[in-house]
């Protein structure tokens, strides 16, 4: 069977899940079958942030501004409610548009929690926005013009990269780290198959810019490379050196993105496939869980639990990282507060860790709040033994008593759902 990384013709896949029901092909069915009823990832309806104005934009209904790329980009990004200051550019050829990227023509990124956005100059706007259930629906966007309506069309090639080992072999996101040749095409690749806050800086940013961040030099950033007699040689490329900032919407492509989009991408490739799993463990067994299935769920939340409590992350350079005003300010625009004492998953510490409370933020996304109840509440449970005073767990003690205070305050204020597992147990 093939894997669900590869694109293939939605009635192709359908016909396949049909001859293995009737007993043509032996194989179990495989959580990542994209095509299978458990899932139906082309045809169910989609419920994710862009799919739902894309019909305003493209009616027009949605004014944005089109004097320009830069000033249509701008104002789509103010729709969507995706920081500017998100900024990432990287000039590596890792897109479908690779004949446009280069380290004269870099590729921007921007991202909230729901929505990530690439923009070429000169080409088209790629956008990756997570259904709740689903996960990744990638689309490919024009420009408008007067002569040229705009255009929308959701892509299924993304999903030769989007769809493979690096996301579970579910529809999630992709981080490259290569060192490009002169003209962008990529010389050597690291980190390959992961993603995530777990992955070493010395391993990151190959083919991107890093801004704002003298002092930190041990990574592949900012790099470019030629293979001589075998040998890889790295040479220097500052940002801005061979290109003109005032194409894009920002001047930066700092560092504190960067960390906080790796976080990010790490946790939605983990819980997709982690909802992908429930999802067809329940429509197998719609009455209960097999014992197998059971293991295998309790196995997906631990891990889950593990990444939300940043269990593995990998260390801050030595002098923390340095701030990004801007951005900072638009990302805890969306805290959710402690309302006893102001507390929030978005406080940044950026000294000798991202957060200061080390629990994922992105508990409050879609993706995970959407996730099946079974495996929504086992994942609850597993993260409250997790943070538990009187019974702590050795995988976690790196978590001090007053930061488990700090999380589950947070926790319990903000999401009833854990909060009432709390109150459940105390009847019982």
């Amino acid at each position: 069977m093939k894997r669900a990384g590869m694109v293939v013709a939605i009635g192709l896949a359908l016909g396949s899940w049909q001859a293995r029901a009737a007993g043509a092909i032996s194989d179990a069915p495989s959580y990542d079958d994209l095509a299978h009823p458990a899932h139906l990832y082309y045809q169910r309806p989609l419920h994710d942030r862009f799919t739902r104005i894309k019909a305003d934009l493209e009616s027009g209904r949605v004014p944005l501004d089109q004097g320009s790329e830069k000033s249509f980009l701008i104002s789509l990004l103010k729709v969507l409610g995706v920081s500017p200051h998100s900024q990432m550019l990287v000039f590596s050829t890792t897109s479908l548009q690779l004949s446009l990227i280069s380290p004269s023509n870099p590729r921007a990124l921007y991202f909230n929690d729901e929505i990530y956005l690439g923009y070429v100059p000169g080409g088209r706007l790629e956008i990756v926005s997570l259904d709740p259930v689903l996960g990744g629906i990638y689309y490919l966007m024009d420009f408008p013009s007067p002569s040229r309506p705009m255009k929308i069309e959701r892509s299924e090639r993304c999903m030769n990269c989007h769809a493979a080992e690096e996301t579970g072999y579910v529809p999630g996101l992709v981080i490259k780290s290569v060192i490009p040749a002169p003209g962008g095409g990529s010389l050597t690749s690291y980190r390959v198959g992961k993603t995530g806050h777990d992955i070493p800086l010395s391993q990151r940013f190959g083919g991107w810019h890093i801004t704002g961040q003298p002092s930190f030099t041990q990574h592949w950033g900012n790099l470019t490379g030629r293979s001589i007699s075998g040998r890889l040689e790295t040479y220097p490329l500052t940002a801005g050196s061979r290109f003109d900032w005032a194409r894009y919407a920002a001047s930066t492509s700092d560092l504190l993105p960067q960390l906080l989009h790796e976080h990010q991408a790490g946790f939605a490739n983990r819980v997709l496939e982690a909802g992908y799993r429930a999802r067809l463990a329940l429509h197998l067994n719609p009455n209960g869980f097999s014992p197998a299935q059971e293991v295998e769920l309790e196995e997906q939340s631990e891990r889950v639990v593990r990444y939300l409590l940043f269990a593995d992350e990998a260390p801050l350079p030595d002098s923390g990282i340095q701030d990004s005003p801007d951005f900072r300010a638009d990302f805890q625009k969306a805290a959710r507060r402690a309302t006893s004492d102001g507390l929030s998953l978005r406080d940044l510490d950026l000294k000798t860790r991202l957060l200061r409370y080390r629990c994922s933020y992105m508990i409050y996304s879609p993706i995970f709040q959407e996730l099946a109840s079974p495996l929504r509440l086992k994942i609850y449970r597993a993260l409250r033994r997790a943070l538990s005073l009187s019974a702590p767990q050795a995988a976690y003690s790196y978590l001090l008593d007053d930061e488990k205070r700090s999380i589950l305050r947070i926790l319990e204020a903000t999401l009833p759902e854990f909060r009432g597992l709390a109150q459940r147990a105390a009847l019982e």
